[in-house]
């Protein structure tokens, strides 16, 4: 025998309930089955709702309860197509209904709504809805829950009598037909037969004790759901369903927020060993969750995460409560006797303060409670008023595997710390079966995301990223990631979310991530946007696991790193200004990074997707010590004085350096060494020398006044220098030399310069746009290192800019 309840949601639509009919008949060809039904979805929120405005005298109630009584016609009329069956149901229907209006009239008359009267108008949603389930399923017979399921109450609180109850429904299924009916939620008062229920959810709960009472071999939850998920799927994409879970930690995740089963539901069957499973009446080809005593480890640390919100925290504080007995028993006893529950504990060692989570509905009550309690403790000093503190939101991670695991809190506490999220407070049993914590409410979809994420519950691995510039190095990127996306997700296991992409004057966001193949005629419709904009988006959308990319040349983007790193989230960038900038906004960058174990990362800063500050970071890091670096780092200068001939004058490289993408959008950049020399002061720091740009001793090649005016001057007076340059090459080319720009930094000292050098050097064959970096270490002292390939151009360099993202993903 099985016994199936159908929550509202199955009873809520035409749809929905011939799917449950279905669902019946299905399993009745095998045995016989006790289906347990809802009151249709949303009816008893009305019913409670409409009780209100009777009392408060508002001629709306009336409105409202026709509606009602419209819905369930409605329903019938959809539902039962025998003439007959559908007049007799309707019959039952509206004598239901007429007691229901007298009770309504009754309420808006007097001004009076107890909870006895509030307990019978909420059961006729059950028992509407079960007397239109018995007529639709053929053969069925409905049973009246009120006469086996019994209440007794105990102080105050109305509670189950388990075994009156267990006694009545073996008499009342002692004959049991294929289809029974039994309404959810409703109970009777064994002492004095008023009708009462068993709670919100409570329909789980009579299925629960009628399987256990007649040992089931099964009880089945249909609900909306496939089963119990990993986390809330409405916060979490990656969320999936977990198909096996013990009654422990199904429990705890009920306990904590998850509302697939009515937590006292479990622990009936969970006595007799009888299995529940969670099914989708709408997908009853799924095969859901199933709770049970022995499931199989599957070997991730944690089964699933759970959540409160609007939690409020109350912190009882005082000298006089270290080694005092007796000081938490009051605490529980005074809220627990003016029914309030805690469902947090935190407690410091030094007995001091106790830190309890409520409701932020009990908040209030709370304190005024404890403050009473404690009141001649307060007036005297030996202990503090009541401290609450609002807005907050609980987490649990549940899983028995975490049971001895040593360091699971401390990857808690590591991942939450990396994403900038602090734990307010802190709960763990000895069982080890559930690690609660309180955060902020604006950081719970954050905690939630980037736990799933780093606990192995989602199937991939998530960085949303925030690309800022779309031109030639941020279009190629943007390319770049939509083409590796799908490998990416197969082989690695990483989802590359491209959230928000800005340029010079407008931005996009979606949390979701954007459609790539459209985003920049997005882009280019939206609103208007400013470095202040992005940043304010970016800190508000609060994204778990983001990645912050700069793409621009832009002096307002660079001063939003130290903003973006305070916050957690990682920097990338293309852009040299920040690096280069002052030594101390340098170092405070990379402090912050470190502090906030996050990453700021600017690998093609110098030479493009060139290796090179990465070499020297590891050199470093293995003792090695920079003693000279010699590098030609300009792609574009090196480009033009590899094209530069008889033929091709000065003038004309650098204009094709511009076309073929080598050159900075206004190529005066290069031209004046301010390029090479923010990338030599950028390696010289990374070698582990203090240096300034202005330190930087610059033999340049093109006079200082060609630097002034506007480019399009730039451009008109640039071929006057062809001549000289054309005389001096000549000259070079006769002597076997070639010109390179090389930038030099020995023992801290640096220097920018057009050189001259011979076919020994190994500079000499350097072709097109390639960078080559020297570097003199105290182990490469005789052989100096040398890194050379493609030190320029878009796809270059946004590959490097995806290597760093990638370092990051695999972090």
């Amino acid at each position: 025998m099985k016994v199936l309840k159908f929550g509202g949601t199955s009873v809520g639509s035409v749809s929905s309930i011939l799917s449950l009919k279905k669902i019946v008949e299905r399993e009745a060809k095998h045995q016989p089955v006790i289906v347990v039904v809802s009151a249709l979805g949303g009816i008893t929120d009305q019913l409670i709702a409409t009780s209100q405005l009777a009392l408060k005298g508002d001629e709306g109630w009336r409105t409202a309860f026709d509606a009602m009584v419209d819905r369930h016609h409605r329903m019938i009329d959809a539902v039962i197509t025998d003439p007959q069956d559908r007049e007799k149901l309707s019959g039952k229907v509206d004598a239901l209904f007429e007691q229901l209006q007298s009770i309504y009239y009754g309420v808006f008359l007097i001004h009076d709504l107890s909870h006895k009267t509030q307990d019978t108008i909420v059961s006729y949603g059950e028992r509407l809805s079960s007397n239109i389930v018995a007529t639709l399923i053929g053969g069925s017979r409905w049973f009246d829950a009120r006469t086996f399921i019994k209440t007794e109450e105990k102080l105050g609180k109305r509670s189950l009598d388990t075994e009156l109850t267990n006694r009545l429904v073996s008499a009342a299924f002692s004959d049991l037909p294929r289809i029974s009916l039994v309404p959810g939620f409703i109970a009777q008062d064994r002492d004095s037969g008023d009708i009462t229920n068993l709670g919100r959810g409570g329909s789980d709960y009579t299925a629960s004790i009628l399987a256990a009472a007649l040992n089931a071999e099964v009880l089945e939850i249909w609900t909306d759901v496939d089963g119990f998920m990993t986390a809330d799927p409405r916060v979490i994409k990656g969320a999936y369903t977990i198909n096996e879970l013990s009654y422990k930690e199904a429990m705890e995740l009920c306990n904590f927020g998850a509302k697939v089963v009515y937590p006292p539901t479990i622990y009936p069957v969970c006595v007799k060993n009888i299995p529940i499973r969670v099914k989708n009446t709408f997908h009853p080809e799924r095969k859901g969750t199933v709770i049970k005593s022995h499931i199989e480890n599957n070997g991730k640390p944690i089964k699933g995460i759970s959540s409160i919100k609007d939690t409020t925290l109350i912190t009882v504080t005082g000298l006089s409560m270290v080694g005092v007995v007796g000081v938490n028993r009051r605490i529980f006893s005074s809220l627990a006797d003016n029914g309030i529950s805690v469902f947090l504990v935190s407690q410091a060692a030094s007995e001091n303060n106790t830190s309890i989570g409520v409701k932020d509905e009990d908040a209030v009550q709370a304190v005024n409670v404890l403050n009473e309690e404690f009141r001649l403790e307060i007036e005297d000093g030996r202990m503090f008023p009541m401290h609450a503190e609002s807005g907050l939101a609980t987490v649990a991670i549940v899983g028995e595997n975490m049971k001895r695991t040593p360091g699971i809190s401390g990857k808690l506490f590591g991942t939450l710390g990396r994403s900038g999220i602090s734990i307010i407070a802190l709960a763990q049993g000895a069982t080890e079966m559930n690690i609660s914590f309180v955060v902020r409410g604006t950081d719970l979809r954050k905690s939630l995301n980037v736990l799933h994420d780093s606990f192995f519950l989602s199937e991939y691995k998530e960085l949303n990223l925030f690309i800022c510039g779309v031109g030639t190095v941020g279009g190629k990127l943007i390319e770049q990631i939509k083409n590796q996306y799908e490998e990416l997700k197969r082989h690695s296991h990483l989802k590359l979310n491209v959230v928000g992409i800005a340029s010079s004057h407008n931005a996009i966001f979606n949390r979701d991530g954007l459609d790539l193949d459209n985003c920049l005629e997005d882009l280019r419709a939206s609103e208007p946007s400013s470095p202040e904009h992005l940043r304010d988006v970016i800190l508000g959308m609060n994204i778990f696991n983001s990645v912050f990319v700069d793409c621009t040349a832009s002096k307002e983007v660079a001063a939003l790193y130290q903003s973006l790193l305070e916050n957690n989230i990682s920097v990338i960038a293309a852009n040299k200004i920040a690096a280069s900038s002052a030594y101390e906004n340098y170092c405070r960058l990379k402090q912050t990074a470190l502090q906030r174990g996050v990453k700021f990362r600017f690998e093609t800063n110098v030479g493009a997707g060139l290796p090179i500050i990465g070499t020297i970071n590891d050199l470093r890091n293995s003792g090695d010590r920079i003693l000279k670096i010699e590098a030609v780092l300009s792609g574009t200068l090196n480009f033009i004085f590899d094209e530069i001939s008889a033929d091709i004058p000065f003038s004309e490289t650098v204009k094709r350096a511009k076309e073929q993408g080598y050159s900075e959008p206004d190529p005066r950049i290069d031209l004046s060494g301010t390029d090479v020399i923010r990338k030599l002061v950028i390696l010289t720091r990374e070698a582990g020398y203090k240096v300034e740009q202005k330190d930087v001793e610059r033999r340049l090649f093109v006079p200082d006044e060609y630097f002034k005016g506007s480019v399009d001057d730039f451009w008109k007076h640039l071929p006057e220098l062809d001549a000289d340059f054309e005389r001096r090459r000549r000259k070079l080319s006769e002597e076997g030399r070639r010109w390179r720009f090389v930038a030099t930094m020995e023992h801290g000292r640096t220097s920018v310069a057009l050189k001259a050098v011979d076919a020994l050097h190994p500079f000499y064959n350097l072709e097109g746009s390639n960078n080559i970096v020297l570097l003199t270490t105290e182990r490469y002292k005789e052989y100096p290192m040398q890194i050379q390939g493609y030190g320029a151009g878009a796809s270059v360099t946004a590959a490097g800019v995806f290597a760093n993202v990638m370092s990051i993903a695999n972090i």
